[in-house]
């Protein structure tokens, strides 16, 4: 590790002397030789650091996303040129020329902040064996070395032997204690950090290789910290629980305001959307107002958050339009003031078998009374003129024609 570190020492007069001016000004706050003074000196070297590379780490998000969106297409190039190596790669490279994404992006902010961290890496050993390095003079080294925080030397490692902790005046003890804690902070926020990234900020109806590798890295990553946190100095440790927790909460940002389309975060993230619209009738921040208009010129190749997301508002009474604000819709208004497109049919009450009964048997009379009535209307009714009176067809046994009457005698 020193080794590596002395590779980097061109770097290290500009972030010693950047420790050195947050040093003035923490050191007139708390005093200066307190671990107050140092720790937030290296605090603030981060999120200086952090601040500057802000446009790479959206560069990052653009290519991680792009990456996501290729992974079906990369895996078509791989299956139809498996054999050939070399078209295999010529095909890559025209298809991240075409959609303009660069594979390196993802890791600029981890490439960008290396040097950074090695330089102070070897800035704290250097203070360790009690050298000069930088801008750090033979006073302010006295100082670093005498800044303990929480009772571990700035510049103690957790492997470091009990004679050199006895000569930084702190106890082996308090230095492991507070440097197996530092590591545990570290890899946990590691291992948040990756996690909220693969549960609510990836499609989940792209289903590639890629996911299973930031699934892999994601307990890969805390298990490599944690092994390679024991030979960090404290002040090392601290540089990078700080990069961690900035990580941590940029991801958490970029989660809930620009998540990536198709993912349970841009559910979540419609869903407040939608209640703002309802609740306040337009889409007032200019960053929505994309999104929405991004959504409409989707058209049909929206996803199933984003089609939800149209018909939740259409249901509401809104319609999204091309420059990304809402109007009222007045033929959905009219709907659903209506109480929908058709009244349902009211469904009949269940009755009990004695209910039943009784409106059956009601039914029956009913029936009886009206075929009583259609009887008399036919009796009633005047036979219209010119039309011949239907004769009555003769009974079974009787002969056809006029019927002579019977012969008196046949009465007795």
């Amino acid at each position: 590790m020193d080794t590596i570190a002395s590779l980097f020492s061109f770097i290290t007069t500009p972030v010693s002397w950047i420790i050195v001016q947050f040093h003035k000004l923490y050191g007139a706050m708390f005093g200066p030789d307190t671990g107050w003074a140092w720790g937030l000196s290296i605090v603030s070297l981060v999120v200086l650091i952090r601040i500057c590379l802000i446009p790479l780490f959206v560069k990052q998000i653009k290519s991680m996303r792009n990456m996501q969106a290729l992974q079906p297409k990369m895996k078509a190039i791989q299956e139809r040129y498996k054999n050939d190596r070399q078209r295999q790669s010529e095909e890559m490279m025209k298809l991240y020329k075409e959609t303009g994404t660069n594979p390196l992006s993802s890791c600029l902010p981890i490439l960008a902040q290396s040097p950074f961290f090695f330089a102070l890496y070897y800035v704290l050993s250097n203070i360790a064996s009690g050298k000069t390095v930088g801008v750090i003079n033979e006073s302010l080294l006295e100082s670093a070395r005498q800044a303990h925080i929480f009772g571990a030397p700035l510049a103690a490692k957790f492997m470091d032997s009990p004679e050199k902790v006895a000569s930084l005046d702190a106890s082996l003890g308090s230095v492991r204690i507070v440097t197996a804690i530092m590591i545990i902070m570290m890899s946990a926020s590691q291992f948040y950090t990756q996690r909220q990234l693969m549960q609510k900020n990836v499609d989940l109806s792209v289903k590639t290789p890629y996911m299973q590798q930031q699934k892999m890295l994601m307990y890969i990553f805390p298990i490599i910290f944690a092994v390679m946190g024991i030979n960090f100095p404290v002040g090392v440790l601290v540089y990078w629980l700080t990069t961690n927790v900035w990580t941590m909460g940029q991801q958490m940002y970029v989660i809930n305001q620009n998540p990536t389309p198709g993912s349970k975060a841009q559910d979540e993230f419609l869903t407040r959307l939608l209640k703002a619209v309802s609740h306040k009738g337009e889409v007032r921040s200019r960053r929505k107002r994309k999104v929405v208009q991004g959504i409409v010129a989707k058209g049909p190749n929206r996803n199933d958050n984003e089609r939800k997301f149209i018909g939740a508002l259409s249901k509401a009474g809104y319609a999204a339009q091309a420059d990304g604000s809402v109007i009222r819709s007045e033929e959905t208004a009219d709907e659903a003031a209506t109480g929908g497109s058709a009244a349902r049919r009211q469904q009949p009450k269940r009755q009990s078998k004695s209910q039943r009964a009784h409106t059956g048997t009601k039914a029956g009379d009913d029936s009886d009374k009206l075929s009583l009535e259609k009887s008399e209307e036919q009796d009633t009714q005047p036979k219209t003129p010119g039309k011949p009176a239907r004769r009555q067809q003769p009974k079974a046994g009787q002969r056809k024609g006029q019927q002579r009457p019977k012969h008196p005698s046949s009465k007795k």
